[in-house]
């Protein structure tokens, strides 16, 4: 009987072993100089974009993928990582000091957040924002390295069928969660497909959709695409919103939070973790919805005897969004670095510097890489560590850096971009192209569509026009191949729910509703 207890516990710590020895490789690979320093330049940028109005993580990611092909893989993600959750930290800032969010996830953060300013409680509401997010992110990562490698074991069970319905219920997810219409992010996925599909057929050889241009024959480039989109269109809209504003901060004050905000914050930031934890995994999830959904819940659990109301100073209106904002950004690299699937347009960045070093997303980066891996997941915790050390002590240099007038900082932003650009191929035609989808994004912005469902399109559109032929073949053109799997049944089944719960008018309605407030 002892024999047979010793057997059972040595069986049951094996995981906790292997995954101590996971962590293992990942330290030894994110704690050398250069990762460090690269993490460091990572998350410093992504508070630096999250601060200054009108830059962002996605923009920021795809200025500088060109960048990141000198760079050793392991080293380019851990720096792009470091910008998309640094991001979150920073946007907080300019929500709370200038009413202005940094970055979109920090939308709801302006509610509470510059009201308290304004009431010269604009330091704790920091302080306050800067402890939630370390607290959520380490969280999160606790998740990551906790989930990663089930469901790396899962992603080996897929075959062709089962990425498909995968990848629709990828695009189904971005549609159901993108702001607006739903016919117009429908309509931006299908437009992202067919820029996809630009180039030569990978099976027959046949060129498609090139109308003569020899450029195009590799496809668009993924870099000037999206650099286009969200780089040059958001300068370009900027300059048409903020023109030659400029922000004034109100004064920060004491920075540290007094240990009453602590102990009423402390719930929000615990359930703002878990909402962001889970939403970040679902595809077009991430930090924007989870920030949205822990103010509803923060709202609906404090009722009317709030004191003061939400929307009015709350500081439970800032502890619990900036929580759920930064652990579901964490946790959105989960579907990502798993399954080889993209849960927003940063994380489909994310796979286009996979693809710039000839790495193949998916399950196999675990297996085959196994230091880029669990390096990229222990660097999130350095990373961590990194914000609240520049978050805290530094608020006046983020606070004087919002003064720099937008004018003097674009045209800096332009000449990188094209440099980038240019870096990738050596070919003028990109910047051609990078100019021509940065006036399509400006214009598509203004006719109120995201960028971000095209993006995830022109990803997974290729992918998806490649799994569904393989299945064809391996089932001789048999269609009903892709219901009669379970896990492909599966997955087609809840992207249909879904599709069909977000049509119902009173969801449609509420949802509308939901993004009308968030706007």
């Amino acid at each position: 009987a002892t024999t047979e207890i010793y057997t059972l516990s040595l069986h049951d710590a094996l995981p906790i072993l292997d995954l101590l020895n996971h962590l293992l490789i990942g330290f030894e690979n994110a704690v050398t100089w250069t990762n460090l320093l690269y993490c460091f330049v990572g998350v410093t940028l992504g508070t630096l974009v999250g601060v200054l109005p009108g830059m962002g993580p996605v923009a920021t990611v795809a200025m500088l993928l060109p960048i990141t092909y000198a760079l050793d893989p392991s080293t380019a993600l851990i720096m792009l990582a470091g910008i998309y959750y640094g991001a979150q930290y920073g946007g907080s800032t300019t929500a709370i000091l200038v009413n202005i969010p940094g970055e979109a996830s920090a939308v709801v953060t302006c509610l509470d957040g510059h009201r308290l300013a304004l009431a010269g409680r604009a330091g704790a509401a920091l302080g306050i924002a800067a402890i939630g997010s370390f607290i959520a992110g380490c969280f999160a990562t606790v998740v990551i390295a906790a989930f990663a490698e089930p469901l790396t074991q899962v992603a080996f069970q897929f075959g062709p069928r089962e990425y498909f319905s995968l990848m629709v219920l990828g695009l189904v997810g971005a549609v159901v969660l993108a702001s607006g219409s739903l016919l117009k992010a429908v309509g931006m996925i299908l437009i992202g497909i067919l820029l996809g599909c630009v180039g030569m057929d990978v099976n027959s050889g046949a060129l498609r959709y090139v109308f003569g241009i020899d450029e195009l024959m590799d496809g668009f480039d993924f870099v000037a695409l999206s650099m286009g989109v969200y780089g040059f269109a958001e300068i370009i809209r900027n300059l048409d919103v903020l023109g030659d504003r400029e922000a004034k901060p109100v004064p920060v004050g004491r920075v540290l939070p007094s240990k009453n905000d602590l102990k009423i914050s402390a719930g929000p930031i615990t359930r703002g973790t878990l909402i962001g934890s889970f939403l970040g995994i679902l595809p077009g999830g991430g930090a924007l919805l989870s920030s949205f959904a822990s103010y509803t819940l923060e709202k609906k659990l404090a009722g009317e005897k709030a004191n003061p109301p939400f929307g009015h100073g709350n500081i439970r209106g800032v502890a619990g969004p900036e929580s759920a904002n930064n652990a579901g950004a964490q946790t959105s690299f989960i579907p990502m670095l798993t399954l080889g699937i993209p849960s927003n347009a940063v994380m489909a960045l994310m796979i286009g510097a996979l693809m710039l070093h000839d790495i193949a997303p998916g399950p196999q980066v675990m297996t085959n890489n196994p230091s880029l891996f669990w390096g990229l997941i222990v660097s999130m915790w350095i990373g961590n560590v990194f914000l609240v050390i520049l978050n805290i002590p530094l608020i006046g240099l983020w606070v004087r850096l919002l003064r720099v007038p937008y004018r003097l900082l674009y045209p800096a932003i332009l000449v990188f971009c094209a440099i980038g650009v240019y870096s990738i191929n050596n070919n003028p035609f990109d910047i051609w192209i990078t100019i021509g989808f940065g006036i399509f994004g400006w214009i598509v912005n203004k006719l109120g569509c995201e960028c971000a469902p095209l993006i995830l399109g022109f990803i997974l559109g290729p992918m998806l026009e490649e799994n569904m032929r393989r299945a064809l073949l391996l089932s001789r053109g048999d269609l009903s191949t892709f219901v009669t799997g379970p896990i492909s049944g599966s997955l087609l089944a809840v992207s249909a729910l879904l599709l069909l719960i977000v049509i119902l008018p009173a969801v449609r309605s509420g949802r509308e509703k939901a993004f009308a407030e968030e706007d």
